[in-house]
C-alpha cells in the first residue's frame, strides 16, 4: 500500500470515530439528555487509558520494580490539569465542588484491601476494564470478581460493618466536609493555582534531558497515523484525561451526579441491572432534589440501634461511562495492533479473580477507586481521598515487593507482571 493510501486509511478511521462521537454529543445537546454525553466521554477515557497504558496499579508498582516514575507523573498530570479545570468551572458557577466526606475508617480499611487486591488483579478498576477491552484474560477474570466483592459490602454480609464505620466522620468546626480548602481556609482556586505552579517548577528542574532523541517513525507516516497507532507517553495520556475530566464533570452534574470521573459505581450498577428489578433510575439532574451519586450518606440510627438501609440506584451516566470505556480501549488497541486475545495460565486467572474480589471489597469500603478517590478525589482536594491514596500506594508497594518481586533475597519476578 502506498504512503498516500495508508494515510487515507487512518484518516477514515479517525473521521468515522469523530463523526460518531460528535453525532452523539449533538443528539445530547438537541434533546437535553446530557446523560448521552457519557458515551463519548467513556469512549475517550478508555482510548486515552490504553494509549498511555495508564493503570494505577502498574504506575505505583513500577516505581519500586523498575524505578520508573513516568506513569505516576502521568497520574499527577491528570490531577493537576483537572484541578485547574475545576477551578475555572467553579469560578464560572458551572459546577458545585463536591468532595466526599472524610470517613477515615472506611478509607483506611478500603485502602488496605484495595492496595493488595489491585496487585493481584493486575490493575485498578479502570485498569482492568481497559486491559480487558484490549484482550487481557486476567483482567477479564478480575472484572468478574470486582462487582461481586463490591456487592458483598454494599448489599451483602459486610454491609453492616461498612455502615458502622461511616459513623466516624471528620468535619470542620462549622460542620463542612473536611477538604483541604476548608481546613486551610483558602479558596479552591488559590490552592489549584499553587499546585499547578509547583508542578511546572518541579518539571522544569527535575525533568530528564536526553542527550539525543531519534525519530522512531518513518518519514512517510502522517501525524494522524502516529497519533492513532503509536503508544503515548504517560504525561500525554495524563494531559488528555485531565482535560477530559473538565467536560466530564459538567456532563455528570447535568445527568444527576455531582462528581467527576469514576469507575466503581458503573461496574456495580451494571450488575444491579442484571440481578435486581427494584432500582431508582437517575439519568438527569432533578432541580427539586439533589441526586448526588458521589456523596456518602451518614447512616441514621433508628430505635434499637439499627441503621436504615438506602434503596439501590442506577446512575445511567456511570453505566454509559463504563460500558463505552471498553470499546474505546478496544479501538485504541486495534489501531496500535495491541488488542489481541492471549491465553493465560489458569492459576494466574484465579489469582486475578481473587484480586478482583479484593478490589471490589476495598473500593466499596473506601467509596471509590483510583479514578474516584485519587484522580477525582485529589483533584477535589478531598482529605479522605488523600488518605485513601496514601494507604493504597503503601499497600501496593508492600504487595509488589513480596508478591511480584519475591521479597528480600529473592530474584525479581518481573516476568509475572500482568
Amino acid at each position: 500500500m502506498k504512503a498516500s493510501q495508508r494515510t487515507e486509511h487512518w484518516r477514515r478511521y479517525a473521521l468515522l470515530i469523530l463523526a460518531v462521537l460528535l453525532f452523539v454529543t449533538a443528539a445530547a445537546a438537541w434533546t437535553k439528555l446530557w446523560v448521552l454525553t457519557s458515551i463519548p466521554i467513556g469512549f475517550l477515557f478508555g482510548f486515552f487509558l490504553q494509549k498511555g497504558d495508564l493503570c494505577g496499579s502498574s504506575a505505583f508498582s513500577e516505581v519500586i520494580m523498575m524505578k520508573d516514575r513516568r506513569k505516576v507523573a502521568g497520574l499527577w498530570v491528570v490531577i493537576v490539569t483537572a484541578m485547574a479545570g475545576f477551578a475555572i468551572l467553579d469560578l464560572l458557577g458551572w459546577i458545585k465542588l463536591n468532595p466526599k466526606p472524610f470517613l477515615y475508617l472506611n478509607v483506611i480499611v478500603g485502602g488496605l484491601v484495595f492496595g493488595v487486591g489491585m496487585v493481584l488483579a493486575g490493575g485498578c478498576i479502570s485498569g482492568c476494564l481497559y486491559k480487558a477491552g484490549a484482550g487481557n484474560l486476567n483482567s477479564m477474570a478480575a472484572v468478574v470478581g470486582i462487582p461481586l466483592g463490591a456487592m458483598a459490602v454494599e448489599c451483602g454480609p459486610l454491609y453492616s460493618l461498612q455502615e458502622a464505620m461511616k459513623r466516624y466522620a471528620i468535619k470542620t468546626s462549622d460542620g463542612a466536609v473536611a477538604s483541604l480548602p476548608n481546613v486551610l481556609g483558602l479558596p479552591y482556586w488559590v490552592l489549584a493555582a499553587s499546585f499547578g505552579i509547583m508542578t511546572v517548577i518541579a518539571l522544569f528542574f527535575f525533568r530528564k534531558r536526553p542527550k539525543s532523541q531519534q525519530r522512531l517513525t518513518s518519514g512517510d507516516e502522517s501525524w494522524l497515523k502516529r497519533f492513532l497507532t503509536r503508544p503515548w507517553k504517560p504525561w500525554q495520556a495524563g494531559l488528555a484525561i485531565g482535560l477530559l475530566m473538565i467536560p466530564a464533570y459538567v456532563s455528570s452534574a447535568a445527568s444527576g451526579r455531582n462528581y467527576p470521573l469514576g469507575a466503581k459505581e458503573g461496574v456495580v450498577q451494571l450488575e444491579l441491572l442484571v440481578i435486581d428489578q427494584d432500582l431508582k433510575q437517575i439519568w438527569n439532574a432533578d432541580p427539586a432534589a439533589s441526586h448526588n451519586a458521589a456523596a456518602v450518606q451518614i447512616p441514621s440510627v433508628e430505635a434499637g440501634g439499627a441503621t436504615s438501609r438506602p434503596g439501590k440506584k442506577v446512575v445511567w451516566w456511570m453505566v454509559g461511562l463504563v460500558l463505552f470505556l471498553v470499546p474505546g480501549s478496544f479501538i485504541s488497541g486495534r489501531l496500535s495492533g495491541q488488542a489481541r486475545l492471549l491465553p493465560k495460565p489458569p492459576d494466574e486467572m484465579i489469582v486475578a479473580f481473587i484480586g478482583g474480589l479484593m478490589v471490589g471489597v476495598g473500593t466499596a469500603f473506601g467509596m471509590g477507586c483510583v479514578v474516584g478517590n485519587i484522580l477525582s478525589g485529589w483533584a477535589l482536594m478531598s482529605l479522605g481521598g488523600f488518605l485513601f491514596g496514601i494507604v493504597t500506594i503503601l499497600m501496593n508497594w508492600v504487595t509488589t515487593y513480596f508478591y511480584m518481586m519475591g521479597g528480600p533475597g529473592t530474584r525479581s519476578r518481573n516476568e509475572m507482571c500482568i
